[in-house]
């Protein structure tokens, strides 16, 4: 089926909110997957993979400082997902790159990798040349590459598959980002180990999946859709008696 970008934000918005997101964050958080979306990235299948890990989570913790310095920072994501713990590492690594020309942030622990991208997009709209990569530590071995230029919302995305995985590879759960103020980061994949590009999506090619999904609406799995109609549909019914005592409609309102 086909849905509108408001109609997709409004949705995830609803269902971010009755996760416990604050109004703001859920906010950002409907936005990043209907940037993804509207991109064919796969945001909606990025979020109904975490979706039941979002929903079973502990209170959600901000992201913990474990080292930083004037050009780095090192961050404890709390085993959440990028929707919860990065935005403040992002504007740190911002901030840096802001004053000292290059930064580089590392997230570990964190989940939903891929949902970061939306993100990165707002801080190179902003002049910022980002460029982020994590691995996925499944059969096969892939590397994540994406990059953006600064003052370009749209990336360019390279995935490697690794054929020979390390002897050292453990599960990795962290994703990198490297900020600059002035200099270009796409970086060239270089490995001991045999490695092939599996996937490339260029800026080009991306523009042109945004052109189409505005003018004929972005494409949705329809099982996912009404997954996340029945979670925002349960936020209604779960609400406090608080909130039913607030301003605003009653408790039949379905809207």
């Amino acid at each position: 089926m086909k849905v509108s970008h408001n109609e997709l934000q409004g949705l995830c918005r609803k269902v971010f909110e009755g996760m416990g997101f604050e109004e703001g964050d859920a906010a950002d958080a409907a936005d990043m997957v209907a940037w993804m979306q509207s991109y064919r990235l796969g945001g909606l299948e990025a979020l109904n993979r975490g979706l039941d890990y979002l929903l079973s989570a502990d209170t959600p913790l901000p992201p913990g400082v474990l080292y930083q310095d004037g050009d780095l920072a090192v961050l404890d994501g709390h085993g959440q997902s990028v929707l919860r713990s990065s935005s403040l590492a992002i504007e740190l690594g911002f901030a840096k790159a802001r004053a000292r020309g290059l930064a580089v942030v590392k997230i570990r622990h964190c989940h939903n990798r891929q949902l970061i991208m939306g993100y990165l997009s707002r801080l190179a709209g902003r002049g910022m040349n980002v460029t982020a990569f994590w691995r996925n530590a499944h059969a096969p071995l892939t590397e994540q590459v994406v990059c953006f230029r600064s003052n370009s919302t749209v990336p360019e995305i390279r995935v490697y598959a690794v054929q020979e995985v390390p002897e050292e590879n453990e599960p990795n759960d962290a994703i990198t980002l490297v900020l600059a103020n002035h200099i270009g980061l796409m970086p060239a994949m270089r490995s001991d180990y045999q490695y092939d590009l599996i996937a490339k999506h260029s800026e080009s090619d991306l523009m042109a999946c945004r052109k189409q999904t505005l003018a004929e609406g972005i494409d949705v799995n329809d099982a996912v859709w009404a997954r996340l109609k029945q979670l925002s549909a349960r936020i209604l019914v779960e609400a406090t008696e608080a909130s039913r005592g607030g301003a605003g409609a009653g408790t039949t309102d379905n809207d």
